[in-house]
C-alpha cells in the first residue's frame, strides 16, 4: 500500500470509531495479532511434532534399505570374485595342460626328426660307402 492509502483509511477509522476510541482499537488489534501469531506458532510446533515420528520412520526404513543393498552388494561382489576366481583357476589347469601335451609332443616331433634324421644319415653313409667300393 502506498502512503496516501494508508492516511486515507486513518481518516475513515477515526471518523468512524473518533479520537478517543483509537488507542481501545489499536490495543485489540495489537492483542489480536499476538494471538494470531500464538496460534500460528502452536500450529508449527504441532505440525512438527506428528510429523516428526514419520520423518523418523521414514529415516529408519532408508537406512535400513540402504543397509540391505549394501550387504547384497557386498555378497554378489564376493560371489563373483569366487566364481571369478575358479575360472582363473580353472583356465589355468587347461592352460598347463595344454602346455604340458604341446611340450610332449615337441619333444616326440623333436625325437622323431632326430631318429629319421640318424637314419638318413646311415643310409646316406651307407650309399656313400657302396658308392666308393664300387
Amino acid at each position: 500500500m502506498s502512503g496516501q492509502e494508508i492516511f486515507v483509511i486513518l481518516i475513515v477509522v477515526l471518523i468512524l470509531f473518533g479520537a478517543d476510541k483509537l488507542p481501545g482499537l489499536a490495543k485489540s488489534i495489537g492483542k489480536s495479532m499476538r494471538e494470531f501469531k500464538k496460534a500460528t506458532d502452536d500450529i508449527k510446533k504441532e505440525f512438527e511434532e506428528s510429523t516428526r515420528e514419520i520423518r523418523n520412520d521414514l529415516n529408519d526404513v532408508s537406512q535400513t534399505i540402504s543397509k540391505d543393498v549394501t550387504d547384497f552388494s557386498d555378497n554378489l561382489t564376493r560371489e563373483v570374485n569366487d566364481v571369478s576366481d575358479n575360472i582363473q583357476k580353472d583356465i589355468n589347469e587347461v592352460s598347463d595342460n595344454i602346455r604340458k601335451d604341446v611340450n610332449e609332443v615337441t619333444d616326440d616331433l623333436r625325437k622323431d626328426a632326430n631318429e629319421v634324421t640318424d637314419d638318413l644319415r646311415k643310409d646316406a653313409g651307407e650309399v656313400a660307402d657302396n658308392i666308393n667300393n664300387d
